[in-house]
């Protein structure tokens, strides 16, 4: 199973060759402000699985609340953030779904194993039915 995924603009490309570890929603700060929505749709990959096939992304790092660094990987020539890195999520890289070949699709077939950083959820996005719900993580 190979899936592709890229920036807005074409100029980084990845792909992956593993079923996902994790399918999880994310209501945290950091998360709406890279996404600039309320929550993000995450794809846990593990790293073994993931390759950037063209371009070198841009690195972000930030200091979580945790006292973990997090480094978002995004172009730099579009903005798009496509993938960030922590050690809270072990030898994974945390996929934005939105950033993948056929995303609409993919995301719409998924079934997510929890949302996190509930407690940042805004009052009007109710909680998947039958998905862990997290405060923190």
């Amino acid at each position: 199973m190979l899936t592709y995924g890229g920036c807005l603009c074409g100029s980084i490309r990845y792909k992956y060759s593993a079923e996902p570890t994790a399918k999880v929603l994310c209501h945290c700060s950091d998360c709406r402000k890279i996404s600039g929505s309320n929550y993000s749709v995450n794809f846990l990959i593990p790293e073994a699985a993931f390759q950037v096939t063209s371009g070198t992304p841009k690195v972000f790092g930030k200091v979580a609340d945790s006292g973990d660094t997090i480094n978002s990987y995004f172009c730099g020539d579009c903005g798009s953030m496509m993938w960030r890195e922590s050690a809270n999520c072990g030898p994974n890289k945390v996929v934005k779904a939105g950033t993948l070949d056929g995303g609409g699709e993919i995301i719409s077939a998924a079934v997510f194993d929890a949302e996190v950083f509930t407690r940042s959820r805004v009052d009007w996005v109710q909680p998947l039915i039958g998905v862990s719900q997290r405060v923190s993580e």
